[in-house]
């Protein structure tokens, strides 16, 4: 096994949980870390003087477990391996694959001394009849690909290399952990990703969604990457679709715009599959949520440009997805704001804490400048409101509205 580099975040958060009675689910789009994670967790325990018999480490996937299929079947294999005396810890990789998981997961909580650690790879882990058995009692920590403090540390930059050049390189190649080992070699890294794509497409989402088509969903993918932080609607996308030919467009005597439904359903899936993550918007000066369009951002720019090629197009939606997955690491629940007729990228929300971004590619055109600012100065309440730009100049805030370099927001 190659040497795994610690993502500190989330061990941080898995060592807070430990022997805490919550079931701990950590989910995530596949290869970003998952199986890494726990494996240096399993070495955090024996670090900490857990005794190797006391844990039990399982990935599903593999075929030393292939009879594992449903949930009787794995609860009787598991129950004999565990300890009779003392705490056993239960780790189990990619759990999808075992048939009615849940139930067994819920019987070692009731039948055993045990603390429980999952991994998954879709959202259907977290479906409604497991939160229904096991409500209140688990915890979901979702991995995303590496930020860009972490790329840093996760590739041996030389001293000539500069911050700008090493961001670009962050754009181009995102942060998916796999891609290490090609060091920037964009053929084998496009080959990498295309892998990864196609086992979350036809895995995740074909399989589980078996009355769906692989080229509608791409067609869609292909979509919603060409308009990253773009308000989208589904009926729009449908139109498209089909009048291009690959989507009914209605059913005669009926006024429900079918192709409309059709690319909500796949829209829906492909965040399940945590492909894609969709953000709604919030009416500041109304404070509450509003129900129609949503934007929706890729869960890492490696397989937008694996899909689409490279380019330095739209850059300012590209800024916004970093920022976006960003806050997202950063525990923010995040919309966007409307504020009369204008819009605020991001309103950023904690439990005691609001803050808004605007992300911008640079502030120094004058209408670029005043475009940004406005929505912000309209906003009359006292929380942070701050512009993220590539730009690096000595002015730092417009009349309280703080200005900062997006790579500096990135690495504080």
């Amino acid at each position: 096994m190659s040497e795994l580099i610690a993502r500190s975040e989330y061990m941080r958060q898995l060592i807070d949980h430990k022997d805490i009675d919550l079931v701990k689910i950590v989910t995530g789009i596949r290869r970003c870390g998952k199986s890494s994670l726990l494996e240096l967790f399993h070495t955090h325990l024996i670090s900490s003087g857990i005794p190797e018999n006391c844990i039990i480490h399982m990935n599903l996937e593999s075929l030393k477990y292939r009879d594992l299929t449903d949930y009787l079947i794995f609860y009787d294999f598991v129950s004999t391996r565990i300890s009779q005396s003392g705490k056993t810890y239960l780790i189990f990789d990619e759990l999808q694959s075992v048939q009615g998981w849940e139930k067994a997961i819920e019987s070692f909580r009731l039948d055993f001394d045990v603390d429980i650690y999952i991994t998954g790879s879709n959202a259907y882990l977290l479906s409604t009849e497991f939160s229904t058995l096991l409500s209140g009692r688990y915890i979901e920590i979702r991995v995303l690909p590496l930020s860009f403090k972490e790329f840093l540390t996760f590739y041996d930059f030389g001293s000539e290399v500069t911050v700008e050049d090493q961001f670009q390189k962050y754009l181009q190649f995102g942060g998916m952990p796999v891609l290490r080992q090609y060091m920037f070699n964009e053929i084998r890294s496009n080959e990498a990703l295309e892998a990864i794509y196609a086992t979350v497409v036809l895995r995740d989402i074909l399989q589980r969604n078996n009355t769906s088509d692989q080229h509608i969903l791409n067609k869609v993918v292909r979509f919603l990457c060409s308009n990253i932080g773009s308000i989208t609607s589904p009926n729009n996308i449908g139109n498209i679709l089909s009048r291009e030919g690959d989507i009914e467009s209605a059913k005669s005597g009926k006024s429900q715009n079918v192709a409309g439904k059709t690319v909500s359903k796949y829209i829906s899936m492909l965040h399940n599959a945590f492909v894609f993550y969709a953000i709604g918007r919030y009416d500041v000066k109304g404070k509450q949520l509003l129900k129609t369009l949503e934007k929706n951002y890729i869960i890492d720019l490696g397989f937008r440009n694996m899909l689409l090629g490279y380019r330095d197009a739209d850059r300012g939606h590209i800024l916004e997805n970093v920022v976006f997955l960003e806050l997202l690491r950063r525990d923010f629940r995040v919309y966007i704001g409307k504020v009369g007729e204008t819009e605020v990228d991001f309103v950023c929300e904690k439990p005691n804490d609001k803050m808004y971004i605007q992300v911008t590619e640079s502030m120094s055109n004058e209408d670029v400048r005043q475009r940004e600012l406005r929505p912000l100065q309209r906003i009359q309440d006292n929380y942070e409101k701050i512009i993220l730009t590539m730009d690096k100049s000595y002015i730092r805030s417009y009349d309280g509205i703080k200005v900062m370099n997006i790579m500096e927001w990135l690495l504080s």
